[in-house]
């Protein structure tokens, strides 16, 4: 259902609002240069920060700008099933194509809970679900019998996979069938998880590298290996020093550098990339020759 590059988009706050004017602007960038779908509201979006009617005024106005030129897969979850729930009705009446609903987080549900919060949303709302399981943040894991439990429900048609388990690809391969879209949710995995078996990333370098990445992606997708592995070199430094300060601190700063007037604002509790990501990102845009 969804393949290829596919950014987390950050989301541009200006004195502490939402830019709309510079959102839209980014979106059209990022559609321009080869971006297969947008997520706003995920991880990278600080969604964590957004009260709920901001939350769904970004997602909106994502779908409303991309125009149906790219799918919209809207950041929906949320640790209460309701709550999550309230996002998809929403993003559904936008116009979204699907949503990425996140395992939920702190209430560390068990195998069952998290089957039965996924179930119950797929029953009360007709939107394509994309599960997406980071148990670096969520601490909750998807196992992949679990998953292809879920797989069995006709709307949860794919998984953004940040779980860091390279064996994952297969194991839910063999789970939930080939059609089910296994997307990556880690850009310096993204090689060996395309060679697995995966269909695109769901990532936070396309932000700032949008058309390398989709090129990277498009080389995957095409068996053209010694391509995608030359992108990945090249990609790589980028990959690597967008994380060296707390995210999305290092994009943020990276957006400001290569696209002149790009809000770097961050919500509380984020905070501006220190000194020494600042030189990690300069050092690696120069590398993947941005700028």
């Amino acid at each position: 259902m969804f393949s290829g590059s596919i950014p987390a988009l950050v989301t541009p706050f200006r004195d502490g609002r939402f830019d709309e004017v510079a959102f839209r602007s980014f979106v059209d960038w990022q559609i321009e240069q080869g971006s297969s779908a947008l997520v706003p509201c995920g991880t990278t979006g600080e969604s964590a920060t957004m009260s709920i009617a901001e939350h769904d005024r970004v997602v909106a106005v994502c779908v409303e700008q991309a125009a149906g030129r790219v799918p919209v897969i809207a950041g929906c979850g949320s640790n209460d099933t309701l709550v999550a729930l309230d996002h998809m009705r929403s993003a559904y009446a936008a116009g979204a194509s699907a949503a990425l609903v996140v395992l939920p987080y702190y209430n560390r549900p068990n195998q069952e809970g998290i089957y039965a919060h996924f179930a119950y949303l797929a029953d009360h709302c007709d939107m394509p679900i994309v599960v997406y399981n980071v148990p670096g943040r969520t601490v909750t894991d998807i196992l992949p019998e679990t998953l292809g439990r879920l797989a069995e429900i006709k709307s949860i048609v794919g998984i953004k996979d940040a779980s860091g388990k390279a064996e994952r690809v297969t194991a839910q391969r063999l789970a939930c069938g080939e059609d089910f879209c296994q997307l990556s949710g880690n850009d310096d995995m993204a090689l060996g998880f395309m060679a697995m078996g995966g269909a695109g990333c769901i990532s936070v370098t396309a932000n700032v590298a949008p058309k390398l990445c989709a090129e990277f992606q498009h080389a995957c997708l095409h068996g053209e290996w010694k391509r995608a592995l030359a992108l990945q070199d090249r990609l790589f430094p980028l990959h690597t020093a967008l994380f060296t300060d707390a995210s999305p601190g290092p994009v943020k700063y990276a957006l400001n550098t290569i696209r002149s007037g790009f809000p770097d604002d961050l919500r509380l509790p984020m905070t501006p990339a220190g000194e020494a990501s600042r030189k990690a990102v300069d050092a690696a845009l120069k590398v993947a020759g941005l700028v």
